[in-house]
């Protein structure tokens, strides 16, 4: 795979997650901020050119293609604290535009960056920035400037029409475009040699596939309670008994793991675990009855007997979204990204 951000960009302009859980209670609740003047409500994606899938549908076909990030824009300010400023942002990834939020601390920077990868919210009714709000606050006042990405199909993102059918592989690519335009940018504020990846829920499996996919782009990865890395768990698991028509498009477009095993050995990221090179901090409720822990345990199984840094932290008790022991969850993140950000 190729990384191409804006110095690069003149030479050439992933999730095998299938739809995954949702962020809990952040999915539900409406963001806490206000989207930018003039988009009240959900706003429509805008139009584009639709994107050039990755041919075969794969995590291969993704390692093999050159990813590019660029032309970050800090757009309307949604907020100011003490402690950072809310902006809304765009930027381009493999030439979609995607639209986000981007926390930026008061004082001098450069700072280290973060891009959080939210978890399953219908795009119909998702709003710009929701799904992981307490850590986008919590972490800002931490020094960390914050990017949230929307992905493509969200709030104010460009559409890509078969991105659910192939197994929502482009917010790999979302999240990737993230950090290439994060270390482009050229702004002052953000020090683009250290960027961390943190994502809960189906964004967890982004984490998994992005750390396959394009090694050694963040320093650091985080996934709080995530979903299975096998892509025919999670349709089993979470459309198949919804009845979800979406299920008949996936298996006729690429077979059942029974008519194509190959296929679904492609989409799963324990089939790459050769190839992670960040340290991995994974933390999942005992109690969590919509990803189940046991997905953890495999992923932290497959990644150890591999010979990677990888950490699995339970939380007795706890649920999906995390309530009691959320802010000592943090504590724990905090300490971790500090080890290899700072």
């Amino acid at each position: 795979m190729r990384l191409r951000g804006t110095a690069c960009a003149s030479a050439a302009v992933l999730l095998a997650v299938a739809t995954g859980c949702t962020g809990g209670a952040d999915a539900t609740a409406p963001a806490t901020t206000p989207a930018p003047a003039g988009t009240a409500g959900k706003a429509a994606p805008r139009g584009s050119p639709s994107p050039t899938p990755a041919d075969p549908v794969s995590l291969p076909a993704l390692m093999r293609r050159e990813h590019t990030g660029s032309d970050l824009r800090l757009g309307a300010v949604l907020d100011r604290t003490s402690a950072y400023t809310r902006y809304a942002v765009t930027y381009e990834a493999n030439g979609l535009t995607i639209s986000g939020i981007m926390n930026i601390p008061e004082g001098e920077g450069p700072f280290p960056a973060l891009v959080l990868a939210h978890g399953y919210i219908d795009p119909d009714v998702y709003v710009s920035g929701q799904g992981m709000p307490r850590e986008q606050d919590r972490l800002a006042r931490e020094g960390y400037v914050v990017l949230h990405t929307d992905y493509r199909n969200h709030a104010r993102s460009d559409t890509d029409p078969d991105n659910d059918v192939d197994l929502r592989l482009g917010y790999t690519e979302d999240v990737i475009g993230a950090a290439l335009a994060l270390r482009d940018s050229g702004r002052p504020e953000i020090d683009g040699d250290r960027i961390g990846l943190f994502g809960r829920s189906m964004g967890g499996g982004v984490v998994y596939n992005t750390l396959v996919v394009a090694p050694g782009l963040f320093d650091a990865a985080v996934a709080y309670a995530p979903v299975s890395a096998r892509p025919e768990e999670n349709i089993d698991h979470f459309q198949r008994p919804d009845g979800d028509p979406l299920v008949a498009e996936i298996e006729e477009k690429h077979g059942t793991p029974e008519q194509n095993p190959d296929f679904w050995r492609g989409v799963t990221p324990l089939s790459y675990t050769d190839r992670v090179t960040e340290p991995l901090l994974i933390q999942h409720g005992t109690a969590d009855d919509t990803c189940p822990l046991r997905w953890s345990r495999e992923v932290t199984a497959a990644l150890k007997k591999a010979g990677k840094d990888v950490e699995l932290r339970t939380l007795p008790g706890e649920g999906h979204t995390f309530g009691p022991r959320w802010a000592s969850s943090m504590d724990v993140t905090e300490a971790f990204l500090a080890r290899h950000l700072r």
